[in-house]
């Protein structure tokens, strides 16, 4: 098998780059495609990415930077990443060796150099890592970086399985930050980390919170899940009437796993308030940037509607809080 760089060896080689001043951020409506007397739209174009593993952190790194740059060009305004977005998927094996890989976040090097790149495209960014908070303490995070490059916060994924081929508990301890929503520059954002969605608590509790938009980068493989990946999400949109934006990796990283490696088959997509796809799903083995316009107005017609948050009775859940 191949050995692979960690972060810290290509650290030196993250220069930030500089601010592009021929991109601007973009508003959600140009005021000039308004007519005289209509309002404007409460519209977000919204990105997500499915990428193979290129066999280094350095060049991950800077196809995500070149597709981000691609999704910006085309009108986004807020993009996703997928699971452990700049290092193989390693929790196929157990290896101590992997922890290198982790980095701190928000002062590691790839977020700064996201925060360059959300800077340079107006983009909001959703960037996932592998997180060291100090000696032993090691989380599966999500950065969230506003358009301007302000680290916002960072969510740490809650349910860790422990399964052949997601051996996750040998690396990552249960995120301890709570369901935060973020404010930003597009509207309210939350996260929610791929085997997290099979837990529709932590839905509720980014809906209760406020979340217009939540992200679900994930690394799946084919089997059970293929069924439940075209179930949950739009499920939970429903439920909890907000966007869902699910991205998978794809491909099969058997030079770093050997005969471990197991095969991510991609179908990102993002999901409206009703359940229903925004768009085509993506495919199963190719590299795609998916961009997609999402209405934010419709989650009020949404919850006008139905609902839900309403007529909820949380003094009558006594076992699903339960230890």
């Amino acid at each position: 098998m191949r050995r692979l760089r960690d972060i810290r060896s290509v650290a030196a080689a993250l220069r930030c780059v500089p601010s592009c001043p021929g991109v601007v951020r973009r508003s959600k409506v140009s005021p000039s495609h308004v007519e005289e007397g209509e309002t404007m739209a409460n519209v977000v174009k919204a990105a997500l990415l499915q990428a193979k593993w290129t066999g280094d952190t350095a060049s991950m790194i800077e196809v995500h930077e070149g597709y981000a740059r691609t999704a910006a060009q085309q009108g986004a305004q807020i993009m996703g990443f997928q699971e452990v977005f700049n290092a193989p998927y390693f929790c196929q094996v157990q290896e101590n060796e992997h922890y290198r890989w982790a980095e701190p976040v928000p002062d590691g090097p790839t977020v700064a150099r996201m925060q360059a790149l959300a800077r340079e495209t107006g983009m909001v960014l959703v960037v996932p890592v592998f997180e060291v908070e100090d000696a032993g303490h090691y989380y599966n995070t999500a950065a969230v970086i506003d358009a301007d490059g302000t680290v916002l916060g960072k969510y740490r994924k809650h349910h860790i399985p422990q399964v052949k081929g997601f051996w996750e508990k040998f690396y990552f301890r249960p995120g301890n930050l709570g369901y935060p929503v973020f404010d930003t520059a597009v509207g309210k954002v939350g996260v929610y980390i791929c085997y997290d969605r099979h837990f529709p608590e932590g839905w509720r509790e980014l809906g209760l919170n406020g979340a217009q938009i939540v992200f679900n980068p994930s690394a799946t493989k084919p089997g059970l899940s293929n069924r439940l990946w075209e179930l949950e999400q739009p499920a939970a949109a429903a439920a909890n009437q907000y966007y869902i934006g699910a991205n998978n990796r794809i491909g099969t990283e058997s030079e770093e796993f050997g005969d471990e490696a197991v095969t991510f088959y991609g179908r990102s997509y993002f999901v409206d308030p009703r359940g229903n796809y925004v768009g085509e799903v993506a495919s199963e083995d190719q590299t795609e940037i998916v961009v997609r316009d999402l209405d934010l107005d419709v989650l009020r017609e949404v919850r006008n509607a139905w609902q839900f948050y309403r007529d909820r009775r949380p003094e009558s859940y006594e076992a699903t809080v339960a230890p």
